[in-house]
């Protein structure tokens, strides 16, 4: 999924406990790296992992970080210090992403997206129910976008040069070639009773490509066993540009959207401020993948409808139940720019929409979230921030939520530790 834009989870804080930690690292931001920690907090940190003693008391508030990298990007799990007892189950979702990467990548061979590839042109290619079902996921929404999300677009970003990550802009008759094979009316999937799930492709040279929806789906497919397993409060996230929050006290997760600065020194641009609860955000944007031809810049987002890179919008996000309809639909809203989202969110609830053009304009807003605010960068002073929140929950029948919440027995609301738990799994 393309990854220019950040998602920042501000100290990973929910309002139930208080954001005085660090940063989360930003999305689009590299994060900092397992190992690189003050020092002091290394025993601690092992002691804590492997519940052995510490030297130093733990403080009682903190955040637990599983990561792992996988699909090309790092995923985390966030935790509150209090769920501690939850750890376990973050690392069983962590090796349940290794196991989806492994089906899903098509830079494995051994991968059964991989294996449909080569085969479904030449027969009907057996695939299990999951894969099945996220497919006929992908063939709703591409319907529903009018093309502008389409996991068989891999030959246009071949053509471009983008899929080898060596940008070119190609002759007018290259680019029809491609798009004459893109399209997902020419994948037939097949579900036949007792019999296994089959696909089978209507034309020569069609692939599929689930990067703009695979980190999403992922993360949607964890969280369901995690609620399962009894997690009741968690921050996911999947490199750049994916997060799904679990739970969310009182206001929920707070995640800023933003665009990183160009060039040396350039600030980042902020878009909006979210609180999640039972929700996940997918942003997408221009990408740090281009090429520059008669001083046109052309990213490597490709509109599948006409085989031209996306243009008009510097940044879409999508807020949604489900992460992996977030993901696909920031990419299709990326394309098809704010007319297209004003359209899918009039149709279709549980869905929220933030595009940002690219000509210095300020964000559009479209649809709603039942349990998420947002406050968009127009508004960003702290008595319209609570305004804009407030109408949003008055909108949506909700009271005005507390206030951060308290330390026990009251007073100033309780610093957290500067040291997070963090453990690479």
């Amino acid at each position: 999924m393309p990854q220019p834009n950040l998602l920042k989870p501000v100290s990973a804080s929910c309002a139930g406990l208080p954001p005085s930690l660090p940063e989360h690292p930003r999305i689009g931001e590299a994060p900092a790296e397992p190992g690189r920690h003050d020092p002091a907090s290394l025993r601690s940190r092992r002691d804590f992992l492997t519940g052995a003693s510490s030297r130093r008391p733990l403080d009682d508030d903190y955040w637990i970080r599983v990561h792992r990298r996988a699909m090309a990007c790092r995923f985390e799990i966030t935790l509150a210090s209090g769920d501690a007892a939850a750890v376990p189950v973050a690392r069983a979702a962590l090796n349940e992403i290794d196991r989806i990467e492994d089906q899903l990548s098509v830079f494995r061979e051994a991968s059964a997206l991989s294996h449909l590839n080569r085969r479904a042109a030449h027969e009907a290619v057996e695939v299990d129910g999951d894969l099945l079902d996220l497919l006929v996921e992908c063939r709703e929404l591409a319907r529903a976008t009018g093309g502008a999300f389409d996991v068989t677009s891999t030959p246009l970003s071949r053509c471009w040069g983008f899929l080898a990550r060596d940008g070119r802009v190609p002759s007018r008759e290259a680019i029809e070639k491609a798009r004459a094979l893109v399209g997902f009316d020419g994948v037939k999937l097949a579900a036949l009773d007792g019999a296994r799930p089959t696909v089978r492709f209507e034309r020569q040279g069609i692939e599929l490509n689930l990067g703009a929806i695979g980190k999403g789906y992922a993360l949607d497919r964890v969280a369901r066993d995690m609620r399962r397993s009894g997690v009741a409060q968690a921050l996911l996230s999947a490199g750049c540009s994916s997060l799904l929050a679990i739970g969310g006290r009182d206001a929920g997760w707070h995640v800023t959207v933003v665009s990183p600065g160009q060039g040396a020194g350039g600030a980042d641009r902020l878009h909006a401020n979210v609180w999640l609860r039972d929700a996940a955000v997918g942003t997408s944007g221009a990408g740090e993948q281009f090429v520059i031809a008669d001083g046109t810049r052309y990213g490597h987002v490709i509109d599948p409808r006409t085989g031209w890179p996306a243009s008009g919008v510097l940044s879409a996000s999508v807020i949604a139940e489900s992460a992996a309809v977030a993901d696909a639909l920031s990419t299709a809203f990326l394309v098809g720019g704010p007319e297209l989202a004003e359209r899918y969110c009039a149709t279709h609830h549980g869905v929220m929409a933030l595009v940002t053009p690219d000509d210095g304009s300020e964000t559009r807003m479209f649809g709603s979230v039942a349990g998420v605010s947002v406050q968009t960068a127009s508004a960003c002073g702290p008595s319209a921030a609570r305004s804009r929140r407030a109408t949003h929950r008055q909108a949506q029948g909700r009271p005005e939520p507390r206030r951060r919440a308290r330390a026990s027995g009251g007073g100033a609301p309780r610093a957290l530790s500067n040291a997070d738990r963090s453990a690479a799994s």
